[in-house]
């Protein structure tokens, strides 16, 4: 079963096990006072776009961290295991850690081809990549500080990050890679060491090119993982459902990550409908499955996630289950979002119940 640590406020800390935890993937809905969500529903920022927020820069902070405690009671409501911050703090994924680097130009952005096959503005590496400071390490302390139950950060990996960056200085695709997972190791330290029980690392682009991620990504990945101790996840997708619309029925790069350092492997399976067999192909990861189709608006009946949960139990044992939605749930109305999180709560405690006869 999953062991995750538990806090409260006086201060003490003891392990817990838990059968089918749940958690989101990392994102929830920012609330339309923070941000313009009909410009962020129409992008995936790889540089800053800060004319997205709707609050004056000498009240953002103190915005974001009241969006923050929203997202926090919001999961605790919904009756989720595992407690992220939403990235309420974040215009992407990626592009909070990524432009805070030094070696980066995001003034004068550079241009890569993204997933859709478009060109889009992205970080343009200048010189030696350094992360001169914790990036995401207020974030972790606000969010541990906000709930009692088990946390999880997230972070942009080094392979996805280098596919989202001109390179103007090393020339080179696996050097950017590794100076990219050298800056991620220190900020997974920091992080683990600040309290998370879960640091979860975002690696969608390995999907997008396979070949290059078993040329140099696993290796870049697990040089991100270096010396860590703690639980990590790698979250591979097809892309935001807002944004991909057409999604292949399986991954291209997936049983590669059966010999990585992490030990659970994020997968999206409910809008793609995917031939859960595949999980067989990673016999050593914990599994955490995608239940929740962040394509449709229709909110999932529990029993409807019931279902999808059993028949992952055809191919992995419960207890190397954590059950989530497909992906991030940041373009999702937040109402939408919200009845879609407590199914998915409702529906891995049936599951939960009858394997435990509770």
């Amino acid at each position: 079963m999953q062991r995750f640590s538990r806090r409260f406020a006086s201060g003490i800390c003891y392990q817990f096990a838990m059968l089918l935890p749940t958690s989101l993937v990392g994102s929830y809905p920012q609330p339309e006072w923070l941000i313009d969500r009909v410009k962020l529903s129409k992008q995936v920022p790889r540089v800053r776009v800060d004319e997205l927020w709707l609050v004056p820069p000498d009240k953002l902070e103190v915005a974001q961290d009241d969006a923050t405690v929203l997202a926090i009671r919001d999961q605790e409501r919904a009756g989720l295991d595992i407690v992220t911050d939403g990235e309420q703090r974040r215009e992407s994924y990626s592009n909070r850690f990524a432009t805070a680097l030094n070696g980066i130009d995001i003034d004068n952005p550079g241009t890569v081809i993204n997933r859709n096959g478009r060109p889009i503005p992205v970080p343009r590496v200048v010189g030696p990549i350094r992360r001169s400071r914790p990036i995401e390490l207020r974030d972790l302390k606000f969010l541990r500080a906000n709930t009692g139950r088990a946390v999880k950060a997230t972070l942009p990996g080094p392979f996805t990050m280098g596919k989202q960056a001109q390179d103007d200085y090393y020339k080179d695709e696996e050097a950017v890679a590794l100076a990219y997972a050298a800056a991620v190791n220190a900020e997974i330290k920091d992080l683990f060491a600040a309290g998370a029980d879960v640091v979860q690392i975002d690696e969608p682009w390995m999907q997008q090119h396979p070949d290059k991620a078993r040329q140099y990504g696993l290796k870049a990945l697990d040089r991100a993982l270096d010396g860590v101790t703690g639980t990590v996840a790698v979250h591979l997708c097809f892309g935001y459902a807002a944004v991909v619309h057409d999604k292949p029925p399986g991954y291209s790069f997936l049983p590669e990550l059966d010999g990585c350092k992490a030990q659970q492997i994020s997968i999206e399976a409910a809008q793609p409908k995917l031939d859960l067999k595949v999980l067989k192909e990673l016999p050593s990861k914990t599994i955490i499955l995608g239940v929740i189709d962040l394509a449709d608006v229709t909110i999932e009946t529990p029993q409807i996630v019931a279902d999808r949960i059993r028949a992952a139990l055809a191919q992995v044992p419960a207890e190397r289950l954590v059950v989530a939605p497909d992906c991030g749930m940041k373009y999702l109305p937040r109402v939408v979002a919200f009845g879609k999180m407590r199914a998915m709560a409702d529906g891995a405690a049936m599951v939960r119940r009858e394997l435990t006869g509770g």
